[in-house]
């Protein structure tokens, strides 16, 4: 088999060496900033704040199409992500820690955009749902891995972080090095454009993609957080839960792929915003630590179904706009990430419940624009409004 015949290959190694590095260098973190370069909740803060600017400034990727070919930024930013990596146990100091983690991040974000216009334009418009969800699979799958030899690796071998950081960023950069021999040019089916480009018919796309960045801010940094804080829970056990619902993820992603593709993207968010108002709303009252475990795998099961905001865009855009509204879209769905967490930690110490169900209501203001969305959308028909009718051009 030829494997530089077959584009989603490419995409699927990629997918699997992304995780690696990112799971490495964010499982341990907090012990590493800590115990060797003395972080407190100040530097840990900026840290994660300085995380958050590349994917904020991610439209960039797209003016970098001027110089290189999207198949060659994603491999060069992969490069990134595994060399910050490889590199962060050699650097424990603050501002150590704070250079490589914007290396790191840029990689990451990058690739992510890149890799969304990549996978827009290879895959099929009737089978992209299921490739994007083999893509989640794959990643999950691999995840499994990396934390499985982070285990390994430093209570039974005894293996010092450094080293670690040095193995995971070290299996990323030969995955990426092995795509660039093997995929030496993989032909474009339509030449992008090499600008930034805000298109008005594409704004419940932009809406969408916004509300839902907004959202996973207030899950990612508040739910794990109540997992511990009220409940509890040890690294091990918050360990053991990312396992399952990698586990889970690796299994059902495909077939949620098929089912945005049986169902449609109308019905599928639909699903997905209801389910994330009642997970919110569970969240802000729970008061049971095993009904918490099963809302936080519910959620990240739930966004497996955020595929579908992915195929609305690939139905109603112009092929030519995929790089640029993914970088734009990248953009958008970070500003939340700058402001948010400061702002909820804030309301946090007034109100935990009142964190969960600001979230609550996001997600009801995602259901609404989802109604929004067609049956069948497509070019000349990316919304409906109550009446049935398009939305004029």
């Amino acid at each position: 088999m030829n494997l530089s015949r077959r584009p989603e290959m490419f995409l699927f190694l990629l997918a699997a060496a992304m995780p690696v590095s990112f799971g490495v260098w964010q499982a341990l973190l907090n012990n590493f900033a800590i115990e060797r370069a003395s972080f407190g909740g100040v530097e840990i803060g900026i840290l994660q704040s300085l995380r958050e600017i590349p994917g904020f400034l991610a439209f960039g990727a797209v003016l970098l199409l001027v110089l290189m070919r999207e198949q060659t930024l994603a491999l060069t930013s992969m490069l990134l992500l595994g060399i910050g990596t490889a590199v962060t146990g050699f650097f424990p100091s603050e501002i150590g820690l704070y250079c490589t983690t914007v290396l790191m991040s840029l990689g990451f974000h990058y690739y992510e955009t890149i890799n969304q216009s990549l996978s827009l334009q290879w895959f099929d418009k009737d089978e992209a749902a299921h490739k994007l969800g083999q893509l989640v699979a794959i990643r999950s799958f691999s995840s499994l891995v990396a934390f499985g030899l982070i285990w390994l690796a430093l209570d039974v071998l005894n293996i010092e972080m450094e080293i670690v950081y040095l193995l995971g960023g070290g299996i990323t950069i030969a995955i990426t090095l092995f795509c660039w021999t093997v995929f030496p040019r993989i032909p474009e089916k339509v030449e992008q454009h090499k600008k930034l480009i805000l298109r008005k018919r594409y704004w419940l796309y932009y809406a969408l993609t916004f509300m839902g960045g907004a959202r996973r801010q207030i899950f990612v940094v508040f739910a794990g957080f109540l997992m511990v804080e009220k409940f509890g829970f040890s690294a091990g056990e918050i360990s053991i839960m990312f396992l399952a619902n990698g586990a889970l993820n690796m299994i059902l992603a495909p077939k949620i792929g098929k089912l945005i593709g049986h169902w449609g993207e109308r019905k599928a968010l639909t699903l997905e915003y209801i389910g994330l108002i009642i997970v919110f709303s569970a969240y802000a009252f729970v008061s049971n630590p095993w009904i918490a475990v099963g809302l936080y795998i519910a959620d990240h099961l739930l966004f497996s179904m955020a595929i579908a905001q992915k195929t609305y865009l690939q139905k109603i855009a112009d092929p030519k706009d995929m790089a640029s509204t993914a970088g734009v879209a990248f953009s958008i769905n970070h500003v939340a990430a700058v402001v948010l967490p400061a702002a909820y930690g804030l309301l946090w110490m007034i109100s935990p419940a009142a964190v969960f169900l600001t979230g609550a209501a996001m997600g009801g203001v995602s259901l609404v624009l989802a109604r929004l969305i067609p049956s069948v959308p497509e070019p000349g028909r990316e919304v409906v409004w109550k009446t049935g009718a398009a939305a004029p051009q």
